[in-house]
């Protein structure tokens, strides 16, 4: 007697189908897959290299927009001068530097303005001189190397270069200059030509882009005192003239001359 279907008896083919169903349906959206081992791709941590220039070029930055007015003791060659420089409020500045032109016996100073770069005789212990202005190059030229004080690199033009992240330089952490404030780090280039305005070495800036320090290969800067507010612009400290600027020699000793003869008596 044959069975009678939908009492019990189940054919064994429906039974296969039903149960590859249910492994179909448990693959789709029963357990979640499990995951996998591999770590997460990440960009490898910035080096210790790169968190000084980082650091660096954001305090250059800063000092960019900085303006004020300030003392530095400046230690070179066996002596100390005082240097002053002001950075004003529409982009001009000044440095001033005693001692330096004709063999150290006349005060310089060097303008920097929208029309052009200057250097400025002054007078001094060793020469009263009336004070004037030669034009040494365009508003966006370099001081000449046979006249450069070399002072005013680090205040006013090593700023563009520090912030600038495709110039050849490698840059660290350094201790800090004795006598300064903030952070100080040591800049060294990467390939043998680079901007005449970056000297390798060491600077410090406070947070606020203050420069606080410089140790160069011909000097030492160290900010003396708090710096004090910059004016609208620069004054340029004497008429603007036609002459030559003054050299770093001395000036030749001046020959005596000869008055007269004396014969020998007979």
């Amino acid at each position: 007697m044959n069975p009678v279907w939908g009492y019990g008896v189940r054919p064994r083919r429906w039974f296969a189908g039903a149960l590859t169903g249910v492994l179909l349906l448990t693959g789709c959206g029963g357990d979640p897959a499990p995951e996998s081992d591999e770590p997460t791709p990440t960009g490898p941590p910035p080096t210790a290299e790169a968190a000084a220039r980082d650091q660096l070029a954001a305090l250059a930055a800063a000092a960019q927009d900085r303006t004020l007015t300030a003392i530095y003791t400046y230690r070179a060659d066996n002596r100390e001068r005082s240097v002053s420089v002001t950075i004003a409020k529409d982009g001009s500045w000044r440095v001033d530097v005693p001692d330096l032109a004709l063999g150290g016996t006349v005060d310089i100073s060097i303008v920097h303005n929208e029309i052009g770069l200057f250097q400025c005789a002054l007078p001094s212990a060793d020469e009263a001189i009336t004070p004037r202005c030669v034009q040494i190059g365009d508003s966006d030229a370099d001081v000449p190397d046979a006249i450069d004080p070399q002072v005013q690199r680090p205040l006013v033009t090593v700023r563009h270069v520090l912030t600038d992240q495709g110039a050849p330089l490698a840059v660290s952490t350094a201790a800090r200059v004795p006598g300064a404030g903030g952070s100080c780090f040591a800049v060294e280039t990467t390939t043998a030509s680079v901007t005449a305005a970056l000297d390798v070495g060491i600077y410090c800036y406070d947070a606020d882009g203050t420069l606080t320090a410089a140790r160069l290969d011909y000097g030492d800067l160290v900010l003396a005192g708090p710096p004090g507010p910059a004016p609208a612009t620069v004054a340029m400290p004497g008429p603007v003239t036609d002459g030559k600027p003054l050299g770093m020699a001395a000036p030749p000793t001046p020959t005596p001359s000869v008055t007269g003869s004396t014969r020998p008596a007979t």
